[in-house]
């Protein structure tokens, strides 16, 4: 019950809240004018990331309260692991931490390397609090890459920053399209809740509650954010959403196959416009309208059709991880994930090579 009643109050907060965000990204003169990658009609706000991120804020900061008043300890499941409410003061200082560094990014357009600095310095406040990447199942058998005591310190840090820098260029190079990235953030929560509470050896009540509060806040931004959309989340919303989906494949026991599973074309075509813009001498994190979802558009595709299709791969595959438990099943589903979207993205790399 406690999961309704979290997820609801974050959607009622969040559709009431992004209204508001809108107003002020119209006062403040963070908005985004028709032209360049953008082909969307008149000025369009972006700070909804602030909405996103306040709604999610407060809810959880609501679960807090066993702290402040034990007599609402009842109303919420207990926490078993003792490092989990360091996790949890990591997840919401690292959030808070890329609000403020996407509204600054909204503000003073910053080029790619002050963006990877933020994704560093927001890899380190993971680490922090103990969200970090150690014990990654083998797909090979059974066990943990590295061993029974997973994978060694000094590759933790590198690893686990270049998860996070790759999860948070990811969200940020998918948000192109209205309604895109809410929409994936939607079907990843959704996934992660079922597999926390009915597919885990061991369900994991308490951390359950991030997904869902998750969940709400982006489906009260969605009504203004799919096309044709009166809002943008801008970086302050990228940057929050790809610290908070790190974190949580991470804290929802380190499942990357399923992380890889959901996120795989985006993932994928993270890889390959990096593949091409070095190919092309070019700056690997420069925008342009190369992404997969900006060349089906210049296609001719509908920006809905594109955005949904999106949505059906990705929750299509992330199902799978509800279905398939064997390690070796997944890694071929993997590898299917990539064959397909890699003759996607060629396909659409030629006919976009074609028209120009």
């Amino acid at each position: 019950m406690i999961y309704i009643v979290l997820g609801v109050l974050t959607f009622l907060l969040s559709l009431l809240l992004t209204p508001l965000a809108s107003k002020l990204g119209l006062q403040m003169g963070l908005a985004d004018q028709p032209g360049g990658r953008r082909k969307h009609q008149g000025v369009i706000p972006r700070t909804g990331g602030l909405a996103l991120f306040s709604a999610f804020f407060i809810v959880i900061l609501l679960t807090l309260l066993p702290l402040l008043l034990p007599q609402t300890a009842g109303w919420f499941p207990p926490r078993n692991d003792p490092n989990e409410l360091r996790r949890l003061l990591a997840l919401l200082g690292g959030t808070f931490f890329c609000v403020i560094a996407g509204y600054l990014d909204d503000r003073y357009e910053w080029s790619s390397w002050p963006q990877f600095a933020v994704q560093i310095m927001a890899g380190l406040i993971a680490i922090s609090g103990l969200i970090f990447l150690k014990h990654i199942n083998n797909p090979f058998g059974d066990g943990y890459l590295g061993g029974v005591n997973g994978l060694p310190w000094w590759i933790v840090g590198p690893v686990t920053i270049g998860w996070f820098m790759v999860m948070m260029n990811t969200v940020n190079w998918l948000d192109g399209l209205s309604g895109l990235v809410a929409g994936v953030t939607a079907i990843f929560c959704v996934i992660l809740a079922v597999h926390m509470l009915f597919r885990a050896e061991e369900p994991q009540l308490s951390v359950a509650i991030l997904p869902i509060v998750l969940l709400g806040a982006v489906l009260g931004f969605l009504p203004f954010n799919f096309a044709p959309a009166r809002i943008f989340m801008g970086s302050s919303g990228s940057y929050f959403l790809g610290f908070a989906l790190a974190s949580l494949g991470i804290i929802g026991g380190a499942r990357v196959a399923a992380v890889m599973l959901i996120l795989g074309l985006p993932l994928i075509d993270f890889a390959w416009l990096i593949f091409l813009r070095w190919r092309r001498h070019g700056a690997p994190g420069q925008g342009g309208r190369d992404h997969l979802h900006f060349r089906l558009l210049d296609r001719g595709l509908a920006e809905r059709t594109i955005v949904i299709g999106y949505w059906l791969f990705c929750a299509l595959f992330g199902g799978l991880t509800l279905l398939i438990d064997d390690r070796l099943y997944k890694l071929l589903a993997l590898l299917v994930l990539g064959l397909l979207a890699l003759l996607v993205l060629v396909w659409a790399a030629q006919e976009n090579e074609t028209v120009e």
